[in-house]
């Protein structure tokens, strides 16, 4: 039997020491899967260059985080430690990543856990969306299901549409803007929160890695080591998390002073200890 430490909510788990499925829970506090262990896991090597888990992520308050439909136990997390704030397409607060923004250059980092197989087309106007939200050295951080080989748009030209019951099915009918009406059957609907949403693609590798560069991010990076520690361990080697530069990374002045200040308070509550003060009266510190 293995062990490892869920990066989300630092729980200790007991498991088999095999690979785990991307959507099956596997913390026995939190319920954390290999899919937002992994996105976690992605967000601390590209702010911090190393492993860390969530509880243990320093207060920097001058890192610009923006969210969309994030989970509860690492939304909260996030926004105690940034100024990171969540965003939802069909609840307040709304946003809808393929509409253009209004905002720009304005985030350290945009994090995302399958939501981008789920807007409208053409997808490439996400992608394009959230690098304008980014600083010129911030990184999208996301998750969406690929496949290794084939993409697929199922439906290539959405217009005006909306989704109808008819029977026992559900279908999808579509005005194109030739003002050619569609009807789509045998839908392909994903659980989430609020309910279900609509595939609209499978991506593939690489038209992922295109779509990116021809957004503009300056590098893209899949996560595909394993780190057992965290219980990051996938048995497939496709969906995995992904990060997007817009640019290098550059910690600003007002983020080094927020880590020292950060260390400095650690080290106080360390120093203040009674183990800390018993281990130096007897040599050990």
């Amino acid at each position: 039997m293995a062990e490892f430490i869920c990066n989300i909510c630092g729980r200790k788990n007991n498991y088999s020491g095999e690979a785990f499925d991307r959507e099956q829970p596997s913390c026995g506090n939190c319920h954390s899967t290999l899919r937002t262990r992994g996105l976690i896991g992605a967000l601390s090597m590209e702010l911090f260059g190393l492993h860390l888990s969530l509880p243990d992520f320093p207060r920097v308050k001058s890192l610009r985080g923006f969210g969309t439909s994030d989970s509860g136990p690492y939304a909260q997390r996030l926004a105690e430690v940034f100024d990171y704030r969540n965003t939802f397409f069909d609840r307040e607060p709304r946003f809808d990543i393929s509409s253009e923004p209004a905002e720009s250059e304005k985030y350290d980092f945009i994090i995302s856990s399958d939501v981008l197989e789920h807007v409208a087309p053409p997808a490439d106007r996400a992608f394009r969306n959230a690098r304008k939200l980014l600083k010129a050295s911030g990184v999208l951080v996301f998750t969406v299901p690929y496949d290794l080989e084939q993409s697929l748009e199922h439906f290539p030209d959405l217009h005006e549409f909306g989704l109808a019951e008819v029977g026992n099915r559900t279908v999808l009918v579509n005005r194109t803007k030739a003002g050619e009406i569609q009807v789509a059957e045998d839908l392909v609907f994903h659980l989430s929160p609020t309910g279900r949403s609509l595939e609209m693609r499978m991506f593939s590798e690489q038209s992922l890695k295109d779509t990116l560069r021809a957004a503009g991010f300056d590098s893209v990076k899949l996560y595909s080591e394993n780190y057992p520690p965290f219980g990051i361990v996938p048995a497939q080697l496709w969906s995995l998390p992904i990060a997007a530069r817009k640019g290098p990374f550059a910690a600003s002045v007002d983020n080094m002073r927020d880590v020292m200040e950060e260390w400095q308070q650690l080290r106080k509550r360390i120093a203040q200890s009674k183990w800390c003060r018993l281990g130096g009266k007897l040599g050990l510190l």
